[in-house]
């Protein structure tokens, strides 16, 4: 079986160069951090920019329904645009995790709407969920076909129209569609480390609701979902460990201390060069998982946990060194730095832990686990 080619095609760049043109346009830092000080930290403007003009939120969705009909690789290049600027937007919540979900139990009609950017869903269940751990029994459905639960650090769900909520019925589990601004339903804003992504607890009560799925096609396009969201969040990780690792590289060519550059003293070159070599490892696993994930490959779980494993602590490394090297002008609140470190520590947390990752990683390749004192005699 021949190598995945891994490298960024032409159709990629020119994705990349229109995204990265848009988000340098609308979205510097001080905009960034005026919308943290701000009662609506999501950015529905650019949001609408990225879905409207570009057709971003649209990307892995068939022509036939209103998308672009590209594959994950490109939907990976957004995302690390989008961390490179920490951009404010439901990206992930809408056009990767409840996108998927909707494509992987047919339920078509809702995508048009969700491609062209007029409509934002998200995938109702806890931003830390790994994959291989779908919740079901968190919301149950009742008599009368209504939702009751509640649900607790759902990313972009004050963005959403449209909820998709995985509930377990008489039936068994099953996927359904819940208008955000329908009665019964209450989603409160959380204290969130990430200002840029707000996290909100989702309470269902007797709420009306649509089945999108039953217990034969539920579960599979559940943990698709979750999996896909997973590694393609390794690109936005990814993103994320270039922009710190450019600043800090820019930063320290310019600043002089002691009558030189910073950047000519040799402890600081050592680390900088030790962290853009991780970061070229970062790059190769992210591309990995992304293209296991758009062909299909039996290897993208592999895949993904190498990629979750390795990305997660990159990028809060190169936002800490990001920090500590632009000395006390890092540690201001003007400076976007702590803005890239608090997306690496959330984004370390979600879908799950580079911890879990590596423990998956472990049982799929069937590797055996430590020997402990009194099995070694």
């Amino acid at each position: 079986m021949s190598s995945p080619d891994l490298l960024y095609s032409e159709i990629e760049e020119e994705l990349r160069s229109s995204v990265r043109a848009l988000l340098t346009h609308h979205c510097p830092p001080s905009a960034v951090l005026a919308r943290c000080e701000s009662a609506q930290p999501h950015d529905p403007g650019l949001w609408h920019s990225l879905a409207g003009r570009l057709g971003v939120a649209g990307l892995q969705v068939p022509e036939e329904y209103g998308g672009a009909g590209a594959s994950l690789r490109e939907t990976a290049v957004v995302l690390e645009e989008l961390g490179r600027s920490v951009a404010p937007v439901p990206f992930l919540g809408s056009a990767v995790l409840a996108t998927t979900a909707l494509l992987g139990c047919g339920a078509v009609e809702l995508l048009p709407a969700l491609a062209d950017g007029s409509r934002t869903a998200v995938l109702a269940v806890p931003f830390s969920t790994p994959p291989g751990a779908a919740p079901f029994d968190t919301n149950q459905v009742n008599a009368d076909g209504t939702l009751t639960g509640r649900v607790t650090s759902v990313a972009d769900a004050s963005a959403a129209d449209l909820l998709v909520v995985p509930a377990v019925g008489p039936d068994g589990p099953g996927l359904y569609a819940v208008e955000a601004a329908a009665t019964g339903v209450g989603v409160a804003r959380r204290t969130s480390l990430d200002l840029t992504r707000p996290v909100s607890d989702v309470t269902l009560q007797a709420a009306p609701a649509r089945k999108l799925a039953g217990s034969e096609t539920a579960p599979a396009a559940l943990e698709q979902a979750l999996l896909t969201g997973a590694g393609l969040l390794a690109s936005e990780q990814l993103g994320v460990a270039e922009w710190c690792l450019a600043t800090t590289v820019a930063y320290l060519k310019d600043r002089r201390q002691f009558a030189r550059q910073l950047g000519s003293f040799q402890a600081l070159k050592h680390r900088l060069a030790d962290l853009w070599l991780e970061t070229v490892g970062a790059r190769a696993a992210a591309r990995y998982a992304a293209d296991a994930l758009a062909t299909g490959s039996a290897d993208a779980a592999v895949a993904v946990a190498v990629a979750q494993a390795h990305c997660g602590a990159l990028a809060v490394r190169a936002a800490e060194e990001c920090v500590q090297l632009h000395g006390g002008i890092g540690m201001t609140w003007e400076h976007p730095a702590h803005l890239y470190l608090k997306r690496a520590k959330a984004d370390q947390i979600a879908l799950g832990t580079p911890g879990h990752h590596r423990a998956a990683l472990a049982l799929l390749a069937d590797l055996p686990g430590p020997v402990s004192a009194d099995r070694r005699g």
